[in-house]
């Protein structure tokens, strides 16, 4: 079993259950096929499974690693972003609207993803390696933010809270009576949220329970 899930705290973990999409932050694995660090790149993509036909051996020895996510809102929580290469569409969508979010970086249709990157990277990850958290009002978060709720990942979606897990979410709770809470998703994607981008969630549980 190797090491090659992302949870929606970003921390890369080793566990039988499979994901929707699969991503990589560049060549973070030894010939062992053992986890080495927890980035090489500023660009952390989300990709398709499969693509073009392309088949190779998860973590091939000096290649880039393969990780994989339970769906695309645990994938943006862990400071993830869609592929240029294998989701065109999706990774224009997210650029425009994470430049209509973000209008305060001053970025056009112009600017380099490789901006968007640098800005996303201080916001997944600080100098001592630990996941950025920030707080937000609670009644602002758009839908696929992941919050940190006794002191567990959370999605919101809908009005209610589906706590994580790495084989889906379980049943719903409802929102707490506070004013902000901790949020896991990074702030200028939260942004993109609110800009009109619809991250993929798994499955959720209905509610309130069908009989």
């Amino acid at each position: 079993m190797l090491q090659n899930r992302v949870d929606p705290l970003g921390s890369i973990i080793t566990t039988p259950a499979r994901g929707a999409w699969m991503g990589n932050r560049g060549l973070i694995h030894d010939d062992h096929r053992h986890i080495e660090r927890p980035f090489r790149l500023k660009a952390w993509l989300i990709c398709l499974l499969q693509f073009k036909d392309r088949h190779r051996e998860v973590m091939t020895p000096r290649r880039y690693t393969e990780l994989f996510f339970l769906d695309e809102a645990t994938a943006f929580s862990a400071g993830h972003r869609p592929c240029f290469e294998c989701r065109r569409p999706d990774y224009e969508r997210f650029k425009a609207c994470w430049m209509a979010g973000n209008p305060g970086y001053g970025f056009d249709a112009r600017t380099s993803i490789a901006s968007i990157d640098a800005v996303l990277h201080a916001e997944r990850i600080d100098k001592r390696g630990f996941k950025v958290l920030h707080t937000e009002p609670l009644a602002s978060l758009p839908d696929g933010t992941f919050i940190l709720f006794h002191e567990q990942p959370f999605l919101l979606s809908g009005g209610r809270l589906f706590p994580w897990s790495p084989f889906g979410y379980g049943e719903a709770v409802g929102l707490p009576s506070v004013f902000e809470v901790i949020v896991l998703t990074p702030a200028s994607t939260v942004n993109a949220f609110r800009a009109g981008y619809v991250p993929q969630t798994a499955p959720l549980a209905t509610w309130p329970p069908t009989v």
